[in-house]
């Protein structure tokens, strides 16, 4: 008879029920959402609320709700929310582990995206309460430390870097972010470094960590002392600056390999011969399809780690195979949307699998030969203001390889030389190089070859002033090292002169239009002083006596270009205006250019005279140059060999500032908490109960 009832009873509430059962836990975040404490009708409710899978949808879109007033009345039960979260990080049962990770995820992000306009000291007190802030923050950075650099689950260490993620770039601006003054107090630094030391950790949270860390070390640099800047510069532990350094490498590595993937798609069947057909009409919009979305986040973690430690100058140059870190074991890895090429980090199967191809002409590789290739395909296009910013960033970190004596005296080592196959722009004047013809050499000749054709390939309207007068500037610190220690390296450098007049000719040809934007009188000073010290001191770094020989070819070949710019200088400079002081600088500085021209030009054409030749070929020409050293008068030119070291204070503070905001974005975007792969966490953790 009880039985009947019962069954009565479940199917009278079913057939009179018109709404669908709501899942218990967006009962229990209604009981949150309410005023009252909702342990007082249920004394076990957040010992149940951690069994329950999250759902992180409702949870946000309830946070970002509220209105002022209903913030106000229910700030004590999300305060307890908080503080159990922090609570439940500390049990035994993993799963609920998980659902207080993800929890605290959603009150971030909810939070933040209510409460925009809020100060950092308004969404603190609605988060966890003013008064209990520091003890919060403290007990919730110890317990995601002590699971960072325990030996428990690896989705669990996971979900703790992404929880950190969610924190660092919950706001566009970073150094905005309050809740951040906690982790500079309560480090997580050294819990970072433990997963870049040890082989199987770095493998799979390698990426996480070193973006991590990267975000963290722009937090109020320019404003306050910074612990992790601090901290990252002084480290001199080798097992992790090269785990940091292979991380860097993967990241740039995979992106490499996919870019050439793409390109190989693009060179193959019907639109390679439609393009052969017709010549080079369809290679701009080639071009572009291969122009994706680069890896900012990795290079400013190198970039900080460059500039901030130079032990790290040694991991540059450690050679190792292309793929490695072969020993961590491959796990699965959840399934996630389908992102830009370069945003993500390298898969573990890529990181596992040493049979992936290396480059045909190079056996091992390493840091420094797959930035130069990175850099090679970013600089590529300049065009819009993402790809001028990754472009500018390459160039800064090449300025700090360029000025570091250590990472000078690899960069020209004879006894480390490697085939660097760069990306080259595909234009209509050239065919495309073939990377087995590229000899081996020291790196120093990839870094010039790379400053090269950015010259050759950016001479366009949209002039990248600030981006050429960078690769100027990282050619003479280069060549002023080979000055000091009189380093002759075999280079041909006809390319890189011939590069720099032709640059000359573009601004000249160009005056008008980019006078109105750029002061071209800057880097054409850059330019003639390069001249003037292969000019003053080539003989102490040009590889033979015929080298020096042919840079006075070039000159004297090109004389009208260097006459056109003595004539547009002083023209500039004899008129008052904005311009007449650095034109005037120009004109001094061609002095030697000028006694060159002037000087041999007269001994040329009596050559041609007496030899009744109408035309010189180019070896007559140089017989002529070679039987008049002695009689040509130079002026010896102070201040040639030295210049202004990199300082990011204050010239790229702004810079860097809407870099990080950029890739703080990204990085937000990536770290969706949909792609959280709670069901793979959850069934991980289901046998644990």
């Amino acid at each position: 008879m009880a039985q009947t009832e019962k069954k009565a009873g479940l199917l009278r509430r079913t057939s009179s029920s018109k709404k669908p059962l709501k899942e218990k836990v967006l009962l229990m975040y209604e009981d949150i959402f309410t005023k009252e404490d909702p342990t007082k009708s249920n004394p076990r409710f957040w010992d149940e609320l951690f069994l329950m899978k999250v759902n992180l949808e409702h949870l946000e879109g309830k946070l970002e709700a509220l209105d002022g007033d209903e913030v106000v009345k229910i700030r004590d039960n999300i305060n307890s929310l908080f503080h159990h979260c922090v609570q439940a990080l500390a049990e035994e049962h993993q799963i609920k582990v998980v659902n207080a990770l993800q929890t605290l995820c959603a009150l971030f992000r909810g939070v933040h995206q209510k409460n925009k306009s809020a100060t950092g000291f308004d969404i603190i007190n609605m988060l966890m309460g003013f008064d209990k802030a520091e003890l919060r923050m403290k007990e919730l950075m110890e317990s995601l430390d002590s699971l960072l650099c325990g030996d428990g689950s690896e989705s669990l260490k996971s979900l703790c870097l992404k929880l950190l993620l969610c924190l660092v770039t919950v706001t566009d601006n970073i150094s905005q972010n309050t809740i951040l003054e906690y982790v500079m107090i309560n480090s997580i630094f050294e819990a970072i470094l433990q997963i870049l030391s040890d082989v199987s950790s770095r493998a799979r949270h390698g990426y996480d960590a070193v973006v991590l860390l990267a975000l963290l070390v722009n937090y109020r640099k320019y404003e306050s002392v910074n612990p992790y800047i601090v901290k990252l510069s002084i480290v001199d532990d080798e097992p992790t600056l090269d785990g940091m350094g292979r991380v860097i490498h993967h990241a740039l590595a995979e992106y490499n390999r996919q870019y050439k993937e793409k390109e190989e798609e693009n060179q193959g069947g019907f639109f390679s011969t439609l393009t052969s057909m017709v010549g080079s009409m369809f290679i701009a919009d080639a071009d572009e399809k291969l122009s994706v979305q680069t890896n900012e986040a990795i290079l400013l973690a190198l970039y900080e780690a460059v500039h901030l430690n130079r032990n790290f100058i040694t991991v540059l140059a450690q050679s190792h195979p292309e793929i490695d870190i072969a020993t961590a074991p491959a796990v699965p890895i959840p399934a996630s949307p389908t992102t830009p090429l370069g945003t993500t980090p390298p898969s573990l199967d890529m990181m596992n699998n040493p049979e992936l191809p290396l480059d045909p002409n190079l056996q091992t590789s390493n840091l420094l030969i797959t930035f130069l290739k990175y850099s090679s395909i970013v600089m590529q296009d300049t065009k819009d203001e993402h790809r001028l910013n990754s472009a500018r960033l390459c160039l800064i970190i090449l300025t700090c390889i360029a000025e570091d004596q250590y990472a000078d005296a690899f960069l020209h080592d004879d006894n480390m030389n490697f085939r660097v196959n760069l990306h080259r722009m595909p234009m209509r004047h050239r065919k495309k190089a073939v990377d087995k013809s590229i000899p081996s050499r020291p790196l120093v000749c990839a870094v010039l070859d790379l400053m090269v054709e950015f010259i050759v390939t950016h001479m366009m309207k949209e002039f990248p002033m600030d981006l050429y007068v960078r690769c100027v500037q990282i050619i003479h610190k280069l060549i002023c090292y080979q000055k000091k220690c009189r380093v002759r390296i075999h280079y041909t450098w006809r390319e890189l002169w011939s590069a720099l007049i032709n640059l000359l000719k573009f601004l000249l040809s160009n005056e008008t239009s980019l006078l109105s934007k750029h002061n071209i009188f800057q880097l054409a000073l850059q330019v003639v002083n390069l001249f003037n010290m292969f000019i003053t001191y080539g003989d102490t770094f040009l590889p033979t006596p015929s080298s020096y020989d042919e840079l006075y070819y070039e000159i004297i070949r090109m004389h009208q270009v260097f006459d056109n710019l003595y004539c547009m200088v002083l023209r500039v400079s004899a008129n008052a205006g904005p311009w007449k002081e650095p034109a005037s600088k120009v004109t001094q500085a061609l002095v030697n250019a000028r006694a060159i021209i002037n000087h041999f030009n007269p001994k040329i054409e009596s050559y041609a005279t007496v030899n009744h030749i109408s035309q010189l070929s180019e070896d007559q020409v140089l017989e002529v140059v070679r039987t008049n050293y002695d009689t040509l008068t130079l002026k010896l030119q102070d201040g040639l060999d030295q210049f202004e070291r990199y300082s990011e204070q204050p010239r790229e503070a702004g810079f860097f500032k809407e870099l990080v905001r950029s890739i703080s974005l990204n990085v937000r975007k990536n770290v969706s908490l949909s792609t959280m792969s709670q069901d793979v966490l959850l069934k991980e953790f289901s046998s644990i109960s």
